[in-house]
């Protein structure tokens, strides 16, 4: 099945790519990403791929349901979106804004740890599976990072993880234990931001995206596949028994989960969509999947989403 699409897709740029003269080549490739992304989209694919182009890459990282509404909403225009769960595309597929998204990589989530915390320590001996991360995290002074669930996927999918972990672990009442309410100002801070801030010892701890985490090099817990949404094969059966509400435009919505997949898609008002698709083979391409590899990422799963 992932042969069958790799293979269309690359008929589709190979096609594309026929019709664009050097002049047209010679202009800038627009690239909208999930936060998360920064390091493998703006020091590696993102330059890599604009030098063998002969095109200028801009990327624009900000929280990927965020980037779907711009989107949506005509104020953002890309040549390529890419989004961590289906949740944002399918906004813009809703919207007649995308017709199809493809794999292009994959995550875990993960609790990331500072190395200049008082608690780094106890963070590590929890990443050696001495000691119950959870029981870290709820020591007195601890402060947990996370993003926004109205706009991000990661700041739900942490609350997911909670969640999960309650049942998992049989810990009753641990999401609001370490946590505390779903939207709580004190510890939400915008996904580009978040890691920096955990980094320069700004918090102790934070949720994170594997990929992310190791691309920035810091230490982190691994969680297992119960709770860390990596795995689509546990969405029926597990990952979809928990979900939240969240207060969007003064209108209650559920939220649930969705596995921990990277779409990329070209928005049917794309500036150049000729190069967008290029863009996406570039990243579905053995060059591209290895400089994902290299920046943590895992090889992309499940099919094309229409």
């Amino acid at each position: 099945m992932k042969r069958r699409h790799q293979s269309s897709l690359a008929l589709v740029v190979a096609t594309s790519l026929l019709g664009l003269s050097p002049q047209a080549m010679a202009k800038d490739l627009r690239v909208a990403y999930a936060g998360s992304m920064g390091a493998v989209m703006d020091r590696h694919l993102g330059p890599t791929f604009a030098k063998a182009h002969n095109v200028q890459y801009q990327g624009e990282g900000q929280g990927a349901y965020g980037l779907a509404h711009l989107i949506a909403a005509h104020k953002l225009r890309t040549d390529v979106f890419v989004s961590i769960t289906p949740g944002p595309i399918e906004v813009l597929i809703k919207a007649g804004l995308v017709k199809e998204a493809y794999p292009v990589a994959s995550t875990a989530m993960c609790i990331a740890y500072s190395p200049d915390s008082p608690y780094a320590k106890d963070f590590k001996e929890a990443a050696e599976g001495k000691v119950p991360w959870y029981e870290i995290l709820q020591k007195p002074g601890v402060v947990f990072g996370r993003t926004d669930p109205k706009t991000d996927p990661q700041g739900q999918n942490i609350v997911f993880t909670f969640m999960l972990a309650e049942k998992y672990y049989h810990q009753p009442d641990l999401v609001n234990k370490v946590l505390g309410p779903v939207e709580n100002p004190q510890q939400i801070f915008t996904e580009t931001s978040l890691l920096s801030r955990l980094k320069s010892g700004q918090m102790a701890a934070s949720s994170g995206y594997l990929s992310a985490v190791k691309s920035l090099h810091l230490p982190y817990i691994t969680l297992p596949d119960q709770i860390n949404l990596s795995n689509p094969a546990m969405v029926k059966d597990w990952y979809s028994k928990v979900h939240f509400t969240l207060n969007v435009d003064g209108k209650p919505k559920t939220v649930h989960t969705q596995p921990l997949v990277f779409y990329a898609a070209v928005p049917v008002d794309a500036p150049d969509s000729q190069l967008g698709m290029a863009f996406i083979h570039f990243m579905t391409s053995p060059q591209g999947q290895a400089m994902f590899k290299e920046t943590g990422y895992n090889p992309p799963k499940g099919d094309v989403l229409k």
